[in-house]
């Protein structure tokens, strides 16, 4: 039996795959820095764009291909919202089926020819569509991004360990916390800063630097903040003690990188990567 392939619609099912793929790229919020609210808003103008445009272009088989871009469209625009938003399980199923529904209706109104939308109407709504679009992202461009903020403790206190193999103990301390702060009406992505420290002063230190992270809710990081909303995150580190200390040891917590600054007592530095991000 001959096999016989449209090359044209073969082409235009391939450029439909690179449409979903640049899609999802776009949804991973790892290009444009855009709000989690206006990524969400622009991918559902892009599926109202696209539909429009399959109703209005006759030629060839491209009015199918633009309700397919439409609906995938649609379909990471849900996703995104379900991932980014976190909505209850009553509100997903919610979405889900209002989705469904309103994907049945639209199919029966073009079957039934019921929705007819003149080329000049169409071209004054896309216009519109874009304009929309254009005002969004500049909105978004002047609102600002998260600041992030850090404040130590002045000092901690480890208490004496028992005793053990090895000669040093470890105790976790609350050393600081960091303020993240979304100004705006948007909803925006949260990207923590990384986190280091080191220790320096003192006679004799830990060979291993202590491991300084940050105390999530719930053990789970966050990765959005809502508009005008101000989160605060605990830093704590892992502190050793000598175990034949009897007393407890005070180490003074500072902010700063120089791992070879001196100290006339114990000192924790906590340092943090600023690259890219809004940091006071």
């Amino acid at each position: 039996m001959k096999l016989a392939i449209d090359s044209g619609k073969l082409l235009y099912a391939l450029g439909v795959v690179f449409a979903a793929a640049a899609l999802l790229y776009f949804s991973r919020d790892v290009v444009f820095t855009l709000s989690i609210t206006v990524k969400a808003a622009l991918l559902f103008l892009l599926f109202v764009a696209l539909f429009l445009a399959g109703l209005t272009v006759k030629r060839d088989v491209l009015d199918v291909v633009a309700f397919a871009l439409a609906g995938v469209s649609y379909i990471v625009f849900v996703g995104y919202v379900v991932i980014r938003y976190g909505p209850s399980e009553t509100g997903t199923f919610a979405l889900l089926a209002f989705s469904a529904a309103l994907f049945v209706a639209l199919g029966y109104l073009l079957r039934e020819g019921i929705i007819t939308v003149p080329r000049r109407q169409a071209v004054g709504v896309a216009v519109g569509l874009l304009l929309v679009s254009v005002a969004l992202v500049g909105v978004d461009a002047v609102g600002g991004d998260v600041t992030y903020d850090l404040t130590t403790e002045s000092s901690v206190t480890v208490q004496p360990v028992e005793d053990g193999p090895n000669p040093y103990g470890e105790r976790e301390r609350r050393v600081g916390t960091l303020t993240a702060s979304n100004n705006f009406v948007f909803t925006r992505a949260l990207s923590l800063p990384s986190l280091s420290g080191c220790l320096v002063g003192g006679d004799t230190m830990p060979d291993r630097e202590p491991y300084v992270s940050y105390e999530y809710p719930g053990y789970a990081q966050p990765d959005t903040i809502a508009g005008d909303t101000t989160r605060t995150f605990p830093i704590v580190a892992d502190l050793q003690i000598d175990r034949n200390r009897t007393e407890p040891m005070t180490y003074a917590v500072e902010r700063g990188s120089d791992c070879s600054a001196q100290r006339d007592r114990p000192t924790l530095l906590v340092s943090v990567d600023s690259e890219d991000r809004r940091l006071d």
